[in-house]
């Protein structure tokens, strides 16, 4: 049976608890994002091509990330997901130190893989915790603020593995990378407790039934905009994975930027950009959905609209300065979709739904938008080289970039759905007290 802990009232402890569960998807990011930065060098290396570069850090990352993601999920609504992020922690951060021993490409694809299978029980586990320790008033601010992990993740990762690549080689960045992720579950296990589960729901009085996957299944079955903000997001991720992991060789080839250069670079804008637009989204989100809840969609449908202007200005752009600076609105904007949907997911389930329905939702996520879009971006990249000459990867870029529109699309859907959804939902756990 698994300990569950009252959720502390002080709220310093629910805060210190958000920032702890962020730094681990921060490790979690630093430890993804570091494949790409040093795409260039690895590729020198080991003789490989953009199509494998593309598998490396898309397709093939992704099936098991998602395939391990499901079992994770179930064990995380019935076991102590404290321990289960801490483990999963200690265990990718170990499979990316020994990415740096790997001597060929069949090599670097199974540590990658074991990157894959411990960071698939991160986020459904810390997903979970978070909403039982924050209200629904505030779940979408609070799961916003998580989200960052993802672009302060990738600031470091690109920051410091450029840098550390360019002076010691790629080999030893990913030593410094992994190794304090290891260190840091330690202090996970020490510091977080586990929440009781449902605390801030109707069916907090007592605890919250236990759903096992085909009810989780049937449940999502009955929620069509569940399945309409997955697809939205996994399109938007499609494009933000599929051009974000092939950003540093399009700075380096088309606009003769050195590792260390295109490394801070991306790594301040992405990082801070990102983390900004994805705070915003939910923060905004919480405010406006007070008067209308389909307002946790609108913020994702508008951010994903705005950005598309000034993210094809980068792509297609000439002016290295002005393309750089159309980064920062890119990012803040596209980085809006996240943590509003993350809210209406777990706003959509019972509380022992949660952890399998934030795995589902990052299933599709994951293996449309990480599976699909860097391997797309590569194989276009390949195919463009005949008649695009060294604009091959731009164009290629830019035509993952137009697919994005059919996120934004299928999150309108959502909206049509998402009330109606929502009061089914509220009237099930009413009657489950």
């Amino acid at each position: 049976m698994t300990q569950e802990q009252p959720v502390a009232e002080s709220t310093r402890y629910r805060w210190t608890v958000l920032v702890m569960l962020t730094l681990v998807y921060t490790f979690n990011f630093i430890d993804r994002q570091i494949l790409v930065i040093l795409q260039e060098p690895i590729k020198a290396d080991l003789g490989l091509s953009d199509a494998q570069l593309g598998l490396l850090t898309g397709f093939s990352f992704a099936l098991v990330y998602v395939t391990a993601g499901i079992p994770i999920a179930w064990l995380a609504d019935r076991a102590n997901r404290r321990n289960i992020v801490a483990a999963s922690l200690a265990f990718w951060s170990l499979m990316t130190a020994m990415s740096g021993l790997v001597q060929n490409y069949g090599q670097l694809l199974v540590a990658r893989l074991g990157v894959g299978v411990g960071e698939a029980g991160g986020t459904p586990p810390a997903h979970s915790m978070i909403s039982d320790y924050f209200p629904p008033s505030s779940r979408g601010t609070a799961l916003s603020f998580y989200s960052m992990g993802i672009y302060i993740g990738v600031l470091f990762g690109f920051a410091a593995g450029g840098w550390i690549a360019e002076n010691f080689g790629w080999r030893n960045a990913f030593f410094v990378i992994g190794i304090p992720g290891i260190l840091y579950a330690f202090a996970v296990l020490w510091v977080v407790k586990e929440p009781k589960r449902g605390h801030f729901d109707p069916t907090g009085a007592g605890a919250p039934a236990q759903s096992s996957p085909s009810e989780t299944m049937a449940g999502l079955r009955r929620r069509p905009t569940f399945w309409y903000l997955s697809v939205g997001c996994a399109f938007s991720a499609f494009v933000s994975y599929g051009n974000g992991n092939f950003m540093p060789s399009f700075l380096m080839r088309n606009h003769g930027l050195s590792l260390t250069e295109v490394g801070v670079i991306l790594g301040l804008i992405s990082g801070l950009s990102g983390a900004t637009g994805t705070f915003l989204g939910g923060y905004m989100a919480d405010r406006l959905a007070t008067r209308d809840m389909r307002w946790y969609l609108w913020i994702p449908i508008l951010g994903g609209l705005s950005a598309m202007i000034p993210a094809y200005y980068t792509l297609l752009g000439e002016n290295t300065t002005f393309i750089v600076a159309a980064m920062i609105p890119s990012q803040i904007l596209s980085a809006l979709y996240l943590g509003p949907c993350i809210a209406t997911c777990h706003n959509l389930v019972s509380p022992g739904m949660r952890a399998m329905a934030s795995a589902i939702l990052y299933f599709v996520l994951n293996l449309i938008g990480l599976g699909l879009g860097p391997l797309t971006v590569g194989i276009l990249s390949d195919f463009y080289a005949e008649p695009f000459g060294d604009d091959n990867l731009r164009y290629a870029m830019a035509s993952v970039l137009t697919i994005g529109f059919l996120g934004v699309y299928f999150l309108w859907m959502g909206t049509r759905s998402l009330n109606r959804d929502l009061e089914e939902n509220r009237r099930e756990l009413t009657a489950q007290r």
